[in-house]
């Protein structure tokens, strides 16, 4: 498979839906480096980066700004909501916010993805990778479905741990351990993706009332205060394209 520049995405492998939400690569163009905004989207990301090797991106609660030197090469796995924490073998709270060295979490995956790999070695064994990872560790099914019902709108966080016949103190222990923070971040950060979807389409009018309603805000201000400390920037300002295009696109927990 050859890369495209640009930042693409394809579904995982066939049997590894229920933990993988995507793989990726980013390929850098020009000759200026280039600087993008990754935003909070609930999932944590294995990836091999070009001269670097391979890192673990933890799950976000506001803008982590990443810059990469002309010609750069990433390729990434996804993990759904709620199931990084099992199959990397670590809890997720531990990744909050950090970008780690992935010979730091699991040693054999800094053996098995080092700096100086071709880009087309390093998609065949991150594709490899995927699978041997969802094969040694299960997912939480109970926070999968506690991710699902968060995605869909389907269960207010109040009602997650009796919907669910837990405690909320269980609930959010293994929350902390699959995701890597608690339903109700969760919650914010997936309501934050639908509008960011909104607001990222390119419409050449955006009604953000009319946005802050359909994401499930209780109005413009409540959207406006939330998307400045996800985003670090204000509806306005994304909506009018001064932000570069999300480096983690949104993928519910679907």
């Amino acid at each position: 498979m050859e890369l495209a520049a640009g930042y693409h995405e394809w579904p995982p492998p066939a049997g590894l839906e229920h933990a993988l939400t995507c793989m990726w690569s980013g390929v850098t163009v020009g000759a200026a480096p280039s600087v993008t905004q990754v935003m909070p989207d609930g999932c944590t990301d294995l990836i091999w980066q070009q001269g670097r090797g391979a890192y673990v991106a933890g799950p976000d609660t506001g803008p982590w700004p990443d810059e990469a030197p002309p010609g750069n090469v990433v390729i990434g796995i996804r993990f759904r909501p709620g199931a990084g924490g099992a199959l990397l073998g670590l809890p997720l709270i531990a990744l909050l916010d950090q970008r780690v060295d992935a010979g730091d979490i699991q040693p054999w995956l800094a053996r098995e993805l080092p700096a100086d790999l071709t880009p087309e070695q390093a998609l065949q064994r991150l594709t490899v990778i995927a699978a041997r990872l969802v094969q040694a560790g299960e997912p939480d099914k109970l926070v999968l479905r506690a991710a699902d019902l968060i995605a869909g709108g389907r269960s207010s966080v109040a009602a997650l741990a009796p919907e669910l016949a837990v405690s909320e103190r269980q609930l959010r222990r293994r929350f902390d351990a699959a995701v890597g923070y608690g339903p109700k971040t969760l919650h914010w950060v997936l309501r934050f993706r639908r509008a960011l979807a909104q607001l990222s389409a390119g419409k050449p009018a955006v009604d953000l009332a009319q946005v802050a309603a359909d994401a499930g805000y209780a109005d413009q201000a409540h959207l406006t205060r939330e998307m400045s400390r996800l985003a670090g920037q204000t509806p306005g300002e994304i909506s009018r394209g001064s932000a570069e295009p999300p480096a983690k696109p949104a993928d519910s927990a679907s």
